[in-house]
């Protein structure tokens, strides 16, 4: 029966597809807008001032052009011009590294805000002041103290990871049964034990729910960091694009964006499942 259902799923999936691509195709295919340039930027780009079909690509331009970034993504042409593998990969290792020192520091913090009232209480001020500040706006102020943009932007990366981890630990600790843990002090585990073989197993759900957040949240907020840093990345690759006027790769970067979050995304469910099969 759950196979009929996620057969007649994906079959609905890929007629939503195919209508999207097909409604895509049609738009564009007809005299759309033209695209007119400043005649000094046309001449600098070997374009001519108005360009004579749509400014739009359709489905068949950019599923072209995608292949040809496909097929050789690691092409290395100097500082503006890097193949879309770079550029993901570049992304990708920003957004492990600030999100493992995230894990770092939110993990532990969130055991001892769960654990103890007294520190979730004095804690809690910091918390709710800091949390509804813009990962973004940290941007400015880590540029100026680091002086190093790649540096800069895993700092904005490690901030906006912190506190969807910190929160769900922190609650996740709080919730554990209490006649576990006081099954646990009858037999003297101790702190340490009891944090370990009875608090982290059953808080685990909890606590990959707050990473599987994060790191959704991270990889949004590394194509704006990028954009504002520049260099190198999928996000400067976008804003590149977009002053060369190839909308064409514009759209191609923001499908391999999304296919990216989405490849993240399921791998914290995996482990998330995973995790609650094995409690």
């Amino acid at each position: 029966m759950a196979g009929s259902q996620q057969l007649k799923a994906a079959i609905v999936s890929i007629a939503l597809l195919v209508m999207f691509l097909l409604a895509w195709q049609v738009a564009v295919s007809g005299s759309g807008p033209t695209q007119t340039l400043d005649p000094e930027y046309a001449k600098l780009l070997g374009q001519t001032a108005t360009q004579g079909k749509s400014a739009m690509p359709g489905p068949l331009d950019v599923g072209a052009k995608l292949w040809e970034h496909l097929r050789s993504p690691f092409y290395d042409n100097g500082p503006n011009d890097k193949g879309v593998g770079i550029q993901l990969a570049y992304s990708l290792a920003r957004v492990l590294l600030g999100y493992g020192l995230a894990i770092l520091l939110a993990v532990p913090l969130g055991f001892l805000i769960g654990m103890s009232p007294l520190m979730s209480r004095a804690l809690d001020p910091f918390i709710q002041l800091l949390k509804p500040i813009s990962p973004l706006a940290w941007m400015p102020l880590a540029l100026y103290t680091i002086k190093d943009s790649n540096t800069s932007a895993i700092f904005v990366i490690f901030i906006c990871s912190v506190w969807p981890m910190l929160l769900n630990t922190a609650f996740g600790v709080a919730t554990v049964r209490k006649d576990w843990i006081n099954v646990a002090r009858t037999l003297e585990l101790g702190t340490w034990r009891t944090a370990f073989k009875v608090i982290l197993p059953a808080a685990a759900p909890t606590i990959l729910t707050g990473m599987r957040i994060s790191i959704g949240i991270a990889w949004l907020v590394i194509v704006a960091a990028e954009m504002l840093v520049g260099g190198t990345g999928i996000g400067y690759f976008v804003w590149n694009e977009w002053n060369n006027l190839s909308i064409t790769n514009v759209i191609i970067a923001i499908l391999l964006i999304g296919l990216v979050g989405m490849l993240l995304d399921q791998m914290m469910a995996r482990l998330q499942r995973y995790v609650s099969y094995a409690d």
